[in-house]
Order: C-alpha cells, then structure tokens, then sequence
C-alpha cells in the first residue's frame, strides 16, 4: 500500500506544506478543512451555521476526490473558536450526517488559522 495525495479544485487549496487529504488503502483522512469558499477564497465567518455548512461542503468535496462520502465517515473532529456556538454547529452537522453520524470529538481552541469559527477533519473510508 502507498500513500496517495488527493486534490480537488472545490475545496480550498492548502495553506500550506500539507494536502487537502491522503488516503490510505481503504481509509482517507481529510486535513482540517476551514470556512473557505473554494472559489473566491473569502472566509466565512459572521454566522456559525453558515462557517459549518461551507466546511462540510468543502469536507464533502474532498472525499468525494477520493471516491468516498459523507456516508463513510467514522470519525470527525470539529475546532470551533467559541464553544457556545455548539447547538448551532450541531444543526447543520445533522443536516449532513442526519441519523447515522460518525464518532465525534469536539474542542474549543483559542485561535484557527485565518482566524476561522470553525474547522472539521474526518477520517473514512471508501
């Protein structure tokens, strides 16, 4: 088994020595994916619900690269900036993921690159 790279145009590019995802045999791991539109490059982020669904869109672009889904993931890890924006987080995750959600880890943490609201990775296969 190697390591492949996956790249896609409709998710931000990288910021940085890393690639928006790497898959691995059946398994692939997105990086952190932030609030970036991939085609303007503006960061969202007034309006938590909005920052979320453009990081589970951009989240969802890269699996889709890899030949997977939303579906298929198994494990998500969500940063947001201001924990007291977790209800409203949670309501557009349950618009993608609905009933059969992934295991989850969230944190608070002080600063996100680009000074995002919100920023998800996950872990799924194909």
């Amino acid at each position: 088994m190697s390591k492949i790279n996956i790249s896609t145009d409709k998710a931000p590019t990288a910021i940085g020595p890393y690639v928006q995802g790497v898959s691995y045999g059946d398994l692939i791991f997105t990086s952190g994916q932030l609030p970036i539109c991939p085609n303007t490059g503006v960061v969202e982020g007034g309006c938590i619900k909005k920052a979320t669904r453009c990081v589970l869109n951009n989240v969802q672009a890269v699996l889709a690269a890899s030949g997977s889904g939303l579906d298929k993931v198994i494990k998500a890890t969500v940063l947001l900036k201001d924990l007291g924006n977790f209800a409203q987080m949670n309501e557009v995750y349950w618009e993608f993921f609905g009933d059969n959600p992934p295991a989850r880890t969230c944190f608070e943490v002080s600063k996100l690159l680009l000074d995002a609201i919100v920023e998800i990775e996950v872990v799924a296969f194909k």
